[in-house]
Order: structure tokens, then sequence, then C-alpha cells
């Protein structure tokens, strides 16, 4: 990769040649150094996870690009993802299950299923986080927002 060229494997796994979202969280001892993904099926699950994992080590706008001496020491977690369903009833979300999507107008803000579960959130507080990650007030999903739903099957290091 120090060419800044991806390899191009040869892909034989059927599941690996579906069209699937997903994102790719990369942590340095323990902290996180980038997080980015598809929420939608755009290209093939093993297209899609070579885009983002290299996406998350340069292009995350939070952080600073991965360092090639921090390669040792940086684990990366893969985060599969179904289809994303709308919801009426906020009671229908179960914490460390599903993610979110909270949007309203031009704001979107997603959070992976097993954030929550990290930092120990409740319902109210999933939510609350989702509307901040949407760029909305906090309380915001209580006076109305479109919330959809998703479950990621997870691979970690």
């Amino acid at each position: 990769m120090k060419t800044g060229n991806a390899p191009k494997p040869k892909i034989e796994d059927e599941q690996l040649k579906e069209k699937r979202g997903a994102f790719v969280t990369l942590k340095v001892n323990d902290q996180l150094r980038g997080c980015i993904g598809y929420p939608l099926p755009y290209k093939p699950l093993w297209e899609t996870i070579a885009d983002v994992a290299i996406s998350a080590a340069t292009e995350d706008p939070r952080f600073e690009p991965i360092r090639l001496e921090e390669l040792p020491d940086t684990k990366i977690e893969i985060s599969v993802l179904s289809l994303p369903k709308s919801i009426k009833d906020i009671k229908e979300i179960e914490v460390g299950k599903h993610g979110i999507i909270i949007s309203k107008g031009p704001c979107k803000g997603l959070l992976l299923p097993q954030v929550p579960v990290e930092w120990n959130w409740d319902l109210e507080t999933y939510l609350s986080h989702g509307c901040l990650k949407a760029g909305l007030d906090e309380d915001e999903w209580k006076k109305g927002v479109d919330i959809e739903i998703f479950c990621a099957q997870v691979f970690s290091e």
C-alpha cells in the first residue's frame, strides 16, 4: 500500500460479490482513529470494505490520517449492514441490536449498533447522540425526525 495502489484480489466467494453496505472502524491503542462507510449497497461487499477501509484510515475529517508507524497498533472492525428500514415508533429500536439513521431535511446522522453498547447508553441517550451526529439539537427526536434502523454483522480483531 505504500505505492497508493490497492491490490485487486480475485474474489470467488459469492457473498463477497453481493452489493452490501458496510463500515470500517479503525482504532489505534483503543482510541477511535477513523470510521467511514456506505450505509446502502452501492458496490460488491469486498470492494465496499476496501474503499471504506482506505477512507477510514486517510479521509475521516475528524482525525489526521493514520501513519505507517501506527499500523502495528491499529485494530480494524468491519460492520456489514442490512438494508435500513423506516420506523414509526422508537419502541421498535433495540439498543445493541439496531443501528440508527436519524434525518430531518438535509441533516442525517448514523450510529452503528455497537456504539450505544460501548458507551453504555440507554435508548434516549442513543437517540440524542444520533441527533447530534446529524447536526440537530439533541432533543430533536422528541419533536419529529425520520428514523431508520438496521442491523450489522460485526467482525473485529
